[in-house]
């Protein structure tokens, strides 16, 4: 009889034996690596709850560095994402822990290259994940639709700007989602829109005085 790994396909469209704890893992991996913005070379995975006490059993370990090297939930690959990880020279740590306050199946991901960066984010079943706080910014990125991340210096008429550049590619804003630290500190901004802006717009977006961070993220695939 021929051995059938837990990480063979089941399904038309998912690597692994759970959308929670192995689809799920590898969406939250791969919006976390589009939110970076760029190749890590060390990140630690802090897993919680039933992400930490069953994750490795259904692969959440695997997935989480999958979607980190850019793998989709189909991919193959995600059974040996520790060897390619090796490979790519990135180092690759994971902590347990239990807090009730957490979502169930809920992760930290820190990202180091020359900047750092934490994503949190939660799996909600059926392969539906939520991306909730980034650098401890609020947020709810879920990967299905179109999205503008941008980090920038809480100021008057930032937003005006921005939604401007927008309205003038005749592009459709779906949610708007705002959060600062104080008045005049880092503010962030998650806008879901109904196309992937333009990379000419986003550079100008991008150059914006006031404007530290941007991301274009697209919509991840079904």
């Amino acid at each position: 009889m021929k051995y059938i790994s837990v990480f063979d396909i089941v399904g038309p469209s998912m690597v692994g034996p759970s959308s929670s704890h192995t689809a799920g893992a590898v969406r939250i991996g791969l919006l976390a690596r589009r939110i970076y913005g760029r190749k890590p070379n060390w990140v630690k995975f802090t897993l919680y709850n039933s992400f930490a006490k069953t994750g490795k059993g259904h692969g959440t370990d695997k997935g989480l560095v999958g979607g980190i090297l850019g793998f989709n939930v189909n991919d193959v690959r995600i059974k040996d994402s520790f060897k390619y990880a090796k490979e790519q020279g990135i180092k690759i740590e994971f902590s347990m822990k239990e807090d009730f306050s957490r979502h169930p199946n809920s992760v930290d991901i820190k990202l180091y290259n020359d900047s750092s960066m934490t994503v949190s984010g939660n799996s909600l079943g059926a392969g539906e994940v939520q991306i909730n706080a980034i650098n401890g910014f609020n947020v709810d990125l879920r990967g299905d639709f179109p999205t503008l991340l941008m980090i920038y210096k809480d100021q008057p008429g930032m937003l005006w700007k921005v939604t401007k550049f927008i309205q003038d590619a005749n592009i459709n804003i779906a949610t708007l989602h705002c959060e600062r630290k104080d008045k005049g500190q880092e503010a962030s901004t998650v806008i879901c829109l109904d196309t992937l802006l333009p990379d000419e717009l986003v550079e100008k977006i991008n150059t914006t005085p006031g404007i530290y961070t941007v991301r274009s993220i697209d919509m991840l695939e079904k």
